[in-house]
């Protein structure tokens, strides 16, 4: 009980904090001859920067799902594990049944999920990137046969969106054919990373927790490189709950290269390299950080001073320069640039060099930096004023 008065409490004090960023907007649709609801929540600092670009989230059963959505993501963000995202939840209320339905006897859309579908894909989405500062990473979200509907856009001969978070999904019977139709290929021949998020649940009935399963698992046998399958299970009190579980997991793996280096990324990834492979391993990191979410970080300290000991000992510390000239080019502003730089020229006895590098540094660091100090120790021990 305890517990789910914290949540309670979390996701109040994330309304209240939001509510006043919620755009309503009534868009007209040619597909569906009429007026769609739109919420559409604005990052809390889009407004103080007229460059930055940010993702885009369109989540399906807007009235019991934009909310949690919104409430993870601004959680994530504020924690720096996730980008900060505009959203926009689409109102289903009225049309529920036809905005998602299918044939039963072939697993096809119907005409008027038919329509729906090109309305998220032609209008929602196009109004969306006109309007506001969008991203390339896009994330579509649904439940239940919302779930099986956004699946049908992995059949887009050019992909669209680079991730489909799918919850409690209801497939219809013909999914795992269709799926199979689909061509792959393309996919794996584009040049950027898409993320398919699939739950089953112990409160779903068994034959629908059987069918997922099986999705899952062909699905992961695809063994596409940039197409990552999260093949989820949940055990919750209730189907609901299931929402509120599933949306925080499908992030932790949908941003996970937005997030700072992990012990576990750098014994996997990073650990066994040379340097020179070390800095262009996070070089690249972080411009697909900036290309995707829009978000340029420069570079996190964290993640400079994860690497740091393979430059400083491995090739008698030759490629600290190329580690100098990497940080300056992603973040300028820093003065640990100029620090690997100035300590490769004193390395290498050129003091000169060694102190206008350090003294470039120091001129970028804020007096009441604790560091500053010890900082400039360096020009003083060179003999530099």
């Amino acid at each position: 009980m305890y517990q789910k008065s914290l949540t309670l409490i979390f996701f109040f004090a994330c309304f209240i904090g939001f509510s006043q960023q919620i755009i309503q907007k009534k868009l007209e649709s040619t597909f569906l001859e009429t007026t769609r609801n739109l919420r559409i929540y604005i990052p809390e600092d889009y407004e103080k920067d007229s460059i930055k670009n940010f993702p885009l989230a369109i989540v399906l059963d807007e009235e019991s799902m934009f909310d949690i959505y919104v409430g993870n993501s601004v959680l994530f963000s504020k924690n720096d594990k996730a980008p900060r995202q505009i959203i926009v939840g689409i109102s289903m209320e009225k049309s529920k049944n036809t905005d998602i339905s299918f044939d039963r006897n072939n697993g096809k859309l119907t005409t008027t999920a038919r329509n729906f579908y090109e309305f998220i894909r032609d209008e929602v989405l196009f109004y969306m990137e006109s309007t506001y500062r969008t991203s390339p990473f896009i994330t579509l979200v649904g439940h239940g046969y919302s779930a099986n509907l956004i699946t049908h856009f992995l059949k887009e001969e050019n992909p669209i969106f680079n991730a489909y978070i799918c919850i409690n999904t209801s497939f219809s019977d013909f999914i795992g054919a269709q799926l199979k139709s689909f061509n792959w290929a393309k996919i794996a021949k584009e040049d950027t990373v898409f993320y398919y998020y699939l739950n089953t649940s112990n409160k779903l009935s068994s034959a629908k927790q059987a069918q997922i399963e099986q999705i899952q698992k062909g699905l992961s046998s695809l063994e596409i490189s940039n197409f990552k399958v999260i093949a989820d299970t949940i055990t919750t009190s209730n189907v609901i709950a299931a929402i509120g579980e599933a949306i925080p997991r499908a992030f932790s793996n949908i941003f996970e290269i937005y997030v700072a280096i992990s012990e576990e990324e750098f014994n996997k990834s990073i650990k066994e390299l040379s340097p020179l492979d070390a800095i262009a391993y996070l070089e690249n990191k972080y411009l697909e950080i900036e290309f995707l979410f829009g978000s340029s970080l420069g570079i996190r300290e964290r993640d400079i001073y994860a690497i740091e000991k393979i430059i400083i000992e491995k090739e008698n510390g030759d490629r600290l320069l190329d580690f100098g000239k990497m940080i300056l080019k992603l973040y300028p502003s820093s003065h640990l640039g100029d620090y690997y730089i100035g300590k490769y020229y004193e390395t290498g006895k050129n003091i000169k060099r060694a102190i206008t590098h350090y003294k470039i540094g120091y001129g970028k660091m804020d007096p009441a930096d604790p560091n500053a100090d010890a900082f400039y120790e360096n020009i003083l021990r060179l003999g530099g004023n």
